[in-house]
């Protein structure tokens, strides 16, 4: 069993603000064909609020990426602090899927 003691706190705030902008993204395509169905169902003609609908395909992403970088970025530091008083996390890489897919990838 390995410890994971410490988290490099960059690459844990790039990391989680990845995955937040893809998250954001999924949210930003889902809000703005929401509002156009919508209106197109209701037989109301697109009006700028739609038009606005679609810029959260740019707005949603950029601000999930900003929260989620923030907050990778404290959770490392947290972590790495807790690691003082704390082992830290066990990590038994025999049965870690992805270094088993790496491995068998290589092989």
């Amino acid at each position: 069993m390995a410890k994971l003691k410490r988290i490099r706190v960059f690459f844990c705030a790039k990391l989680q603000a990845t995955l937040m902008a893809m998250l954001g993204l999924i949210a930003g395509i889902i809000y703005s064909l929401g509002g156009l169905i919508g209106e197109l169902t209701e037989g109301i003609p697109l009006n700028l609020g739609t038009i606005l609908a679609f810029a959260a395909l740019l707005g949603m992403p950029a601000l999930f990426a900003i929260v989620g970088f923030a907050t990778g970025g404290i959770s490392a530091l947290l972590y790495n602090r807790a690691t003082l008083w704390m082992e830290g996390i066990e990590i038994d890489p025999d049965y870690d899927l992805i270094l088993q897919i790496e491995e068998n990838n290589q092989g």
